[in-house]
């Protein structure tokens, strides 16, 4: 009969790197490790205003207007994500404030670019 008792330990390893490695915690980051909400590229423009209309509710999204910063590219899925991420970050960066009925997701990776900067506040 086999002993399998001293093959799990390998078997844990083995999935972790198949499933991609350790979880990252959103609300855990580690000092200095950003995280972003952004809208998900394939949300309908309708689903992306509704964001874009209850994020700026709350936040000042002045940088998605004409002449701001991030304007350009001039696309919902672009100003929802500035937005978006106001918001986010706003609330305290909690994985529930960045859900949008599914059409958001965190990001890692600092998304910002040219101008347009996509703020990241330390949370204590």
């Amino acid at each position: 009969m086999a002993n399998f008792g001293s093959s799990l330990p390998c078997t844990f390893l083995l999935l972790c790197f198949i499933s991609g490695g350790t979880l990252k915690l959103v609300d855990g980051q580690a000092p200095g490790q950003g995280a972003w909400c952004i809208a998900k590229p394939s949300t309908p423009d309708d689903l992306l205003t509704a964001n874009l209309n209850y994020a700026c509710g709350v936040v000042d999204c002045s940088s998605t207007q004409e002449g701001g910063p991030c304007f350009l590219p001039p696309t919902m899925v672009n100003h929802a994500s500035v937005a978006m991420n106001l918001y986010y970050q706003d609330q305290g960066r909690h994985t529930w404030n960045c859900d949008f009925n599914g059409t958001a997701v965190v990001a890692v990776t600092d998304p910002s670019y040219g101008t347009c900067t996509f703020p990241f506040k330390q949370t204590l």
